[in-house]
């Protein structure tokens, strides 16, 4: 076998003609909604709008060779902006760049770690929560747009909604919301009228961003102001890519490697720091309007995503500026709409959903919409969640007291898992005074999971011993006899 025939054949294929053309034109649709968002989140952490355009180009083409989920977009982001906001604002351009460059050297670190593996304790109700709080947001990032504006933006992004509901009865060729932003953008330039556009949101770049080194005095001064930003910067980034990453999965039906996501954002938030760029992570908006609006499913509109970025401000900024905000916020009207789980929220599942689950799911939705931070959101659903769980399995331990015959002896049998919320109660299950003197605890369908079990055991067995009797454990499973062995008698005071 000759070498050319070797690497033919370990040629992977190319994309058909026609997932190539949806991939195009997806990665140009996302390109287009990138810009007005990159522009307003550099404004947030208050650097020129270069700076996060910067950002979403290179952040885009880096994780869409890096990184684990195939179709995600990635670039700069509100969340990401709101965090290192104040290095930039207090200390200018270079902390921000250095605190970013940190921030992946912190992601690589984590990713290699397996914090990815932690994303499996999110509950279901949480991350229902996540999806539906997302389209809140997205709903109210469009509604500064519709304010004291120009009477025509009103129609116009009526027509825009309008043509993007009815064109994919006529064909899916192209995507609906390119059709929308090119009608539009002709419509407001064919009849001259005066609404708000891209270029009104700041200039774009001209060129390529160039690599360079954080212009920061590398000193331990330097590395403690940052840190906590770049740590910061470093969980909620992560967060949000892993969370979007598994959207994304069950939309698409099919797995991603988080760990690989993980290590890519870390990666192509290092590549972003030295171009100059304030990085970011996974957009749910833009990765919605890829793969569930535009139907992309690979690596190549993403890529292509932010090489449309960068083509339409240096090669046609003059006309991507004269597209109307109307048309981009309509695209986003509809993309929050279709990201919302309607039927977590239906009459007929709420009623026959637990309690617990909507609380949950409720919580963490008011949690992201009132602090605009999806991070705050997950983790006060998941305690939420972790609590209600906890208290649901403390009841389910069940004692139960067999005596023998002639009063001998005396046999609790434990039912349930132990754990330190169901066995605080444990030690108020037994009669103390009037059981005979030995006592046997039957573990035999019982699993002991923590220190807090085995000190509550301890606690029993000393209550007995001080009225003259004797305590004996049996049935313990391999786990529980291990844990138990090597910490009875080793808590005093501890319960």
């Amino acid at each position: 076998m000759t070498f050319l025939t070797t690497l033919t054949r370990r040629r992977p294929a190319l994309p058909p003609l026609r997932t190539l053309r949806i991939e195009v034109l997806a990665g140009l649709v996302v390109a287009l909604a990138l810009i007005p968002e990159a522009i307003s989140f550099s404004i947030i952490a208050g650097v020129d709008p270069g700076v996060g355009l910067y950002a979403s180009f290179v952040m885009a083409v880096v994780i869409s060779i890096v990184g684990g989920r195939k179709a995600m977009i990635s670039a700069a982001t509100g969340a990401m902006a709101l965090v290192v906001a104040p290095l930039s604002i207090n200390h200018g351009l270079g902390y921000l760049v250095a605190a970013v460059v940190l921030g992946g050297v912190f992601q690589v670190a984590m990713g290699a770690l397996g914090v990815a593996r932690l994303m499996r304790f999110v509950p279901r109700s949480v991350m229902v929560g996540f999806v539906n709080s997302l389209a809140i947001l997205i709903f109210l990032a469009q509604v500064p747009e519709l304010q004291d504006v120009p009477w025509a933006v009103y129609p116009l992004v009526a027509a825009a909604l309008v043509i993007m509901v009815l064109f994919p009865r006529l064909t899916k060729v192209v995507p609906a919301p390119l059709v929308s932003i090119i009608a539009l953008t002709a419509l407001t330039i064919g009849a001259g009228l005066a609404v708000p556009t891209v270029g009104d949101k700041g200039a774009l770049p001209s060129s390529l961003p160039v690599p360079g080194i954080p212009d920061v005095p590398f000193t331990m001064e330097t590395l403690t102001l940052i840190a906590p930003y770049a740590f910061a910067f470093a969980l909620v980034g992560l967060m949000e890519s892993l969370m979007t990453a598994k959207l994304v999965d069950d939309i698409t039906d099919t797995h991603s490697n988080k760990t690989r996501e993980s290590v890519g954002q870390g990666i192509a938030n290092i590549v972003t720091g030295f171009f100059g760029g304030m990085g970011g992570c996974a957009m749910i908006g833009q990765t919605m309007i890829n793969v569930k609006t535009s139907g992309a499913r690979t690596r190549i509109s993403t890529f292509l995503a932010g090489v449309f970025l960068m083509v339409l401000c240096i090669a046609f900024g003059p006309w991507v500026s004269q597209i109307p905000m109307a048309a981009l916020v309509a695209v986003m009207i509809i993309v929050s709409v279709s990201t919302f789980d309607w039927h977590s929220v239906a009459p007929s599942t709420l009623k026959r959903m637990p309690v617990a689950e909507t609380v949950v799911m409720a919580v963490t939705v008011v949690a992201v919409v009132a602090t605009h931070n999806l991070a705050i959101g997950v983790v006060t659903g998941s305690v939420v969640a972790f609590i209600a769980f906890a208290r649901r399995v403390a009841h389910l331990v069940d004692v139960s007291s067999v005596a023998d015959p002639d009063g001998g002896q005396v046999v609790y049998v434990v039912k349930g898992e132990l754990f330190f919320a169901s066995s605080n109660d444990l030690v108020y299950q037994f009669d103390y005074a009037g059981d005979p003197e030995h006592v046997v605890v039957d573990l035999t369908h019982a699993h002991i999971w923590d220190a807090s079990t085995v000190a509550a055991l301890d606690a029993i067995a000393t209550k007995y011993a001080d009225k003259g009797k004797t305590l004996e454990i049996v049935g313990l499973n391999k786990h529980s006899a291990a844990l138990h062995d090597r910490l009875t008698g080793e808590l005093a005071g501890s319960h």
